[in-house]
Formats: C-alpha cells, structure tokens, sequence
C-alpha cells in the first residue's frame, strides 16, 4: 500500500520517463484484471479465475483493477527507486527554497530589470530589502546574461539606462550602487507603475 501511495504522489511529478508513475509500476507488477462484454446478459462482465488468487488494487481514478503478480525481489526495487526518486524531489525542494530563492523564486530569464520599490521602509527594514536583493545578485543574476536595476520614485533611479551585461564586475557594481541608495526619497502615487512602464520599455527584457 505505502509503495502504490507514493508512486501517486510521484506521478504528480512526472517521472513517466523513469516508468515510475502508478500505472506504469503496476503494470510491471502485475496485470489488469479485464471485462469483457456479453452478448447474451448484454453487460460487461469481470472474469472470476483470479478472485482471491492475485492480490488485487483498485485504481481511484479509473475504477480499474490490478492483479499483483511480482515477487518480492521485484517490489523492492520498486521501493527503492521511489525512495531515491523522492530524496531528490525533497534535495530539490530544499534547494529551491533556500537563499535567494526562498524570496524571490528562482531566476529563468537571461534578460531582467529588477523594479525597487521600498515604500515607506523603516530604516531596519531597508537594509533587509538591501540584504536579499545583494543576495539575489550575487546568486542568480550572477548566472544569467543582462540586468538592470530601476528605484521606483518621484524621479526615477536607474542603474544603468538600458540591460547591462552580467559579469563580475558588473554584478559588484550594482551591489554597491544599492547600498548607496538613501533610505527616504520622494515618490508618487504613480511612482510604481511608471519605474515598471520604464523597465519594460527596454525591448531586450524579458522579465
């Protein structure tokens, strides 16, 4: 029962490849018990033979039924490359919600402009937006081709006017030009959308 649940829970994660999903273990460890339609009761109708010779599992989705044939040896296989299967899904979980990616998800794009918009942040609260945005700097941007940096306000900031080649140096340079940033500037009401208008007239971004 704990192997057929997890290769449920795996089938939501589309390991078809591996012939891990529940339909493909289950017909390699057995075989579906069939009907077929008669004529003369004019229904169809399960063979009988293998009632209470095979273990049987019901299918939630389809209703459908399977005769367990496989021998032990066969099972814990299975067993085992479910569990190896879901200690990678549980690395790749952990992987995916640390750091960096744990706030901002995690970076596809080769092309982006990253819109600052602080508010009315206090002074403890700026630094921590400071903190993870160097982070998803020196993290991801770090690993994709161009960026930019834009500070929502009455009057524009922009790191550089247009997506600007990732490199080392680059990277370095719009850390420090963040933390140069005064804590309070003037905005607008409409200081958002327009640093956002700004960013996404830069036909190159992508995100």
């Amino acid at each position: 029962q704990s192997l057929v649940s997890s290769s449920k829970w795996l089938q939501h994660y589309g390991l078809k490849r591996n012939k891990l999903s529940l339909s493909q273990i289950l017909s390699q460890i057995g075989f579906q018990h069939r009907k077929d339609y008669v004529t003369t009761l004019g229904k169809p109708v399960a063979s009988r033979y293998a009632d209470g010779l095979f273990p049987q599992y019901k299918k939630a989705q389809d209703g459908s039924v399977y005769n367990l044939t496989a021998k032990k040896e066969l099972i814990l296989h299975f067993v085992d490359c479910l569990t190896g299967a879901i200690e990678l899904y549980k690395q790749r979980m952990e992987w995916l919600t640390s750091e960096s990616r744990q706030i901002f998800g995690v970076i596809q794009e080769q092309c982006i402009v990253i819109v600052l918009d602080f508010g009315t942040a206090a002074p403890t609260e700026f630094d921590l937006c400071r903190d993870a945005l160097s982070m998803v700097l020196l993290e991801q941007v770090i690993q994709i081709s161009r960026f930019n940096l834009i500070r929502a306000a009455q009057h524009l900031m922009k790191w550089q006017q247009k997506c600007t080649p990732v490199s080392e140096h680059t990277v370095k340079s719009a850390v420090t030009w963040l933390w140069k940033l005064d804590h309070m500037t003037a905005v607008s009401h409409t200081s958002t959308a327009e640093a956002l208008l700004e960013a996404m007239g830069d036909e190159a971004v992508s995100s």
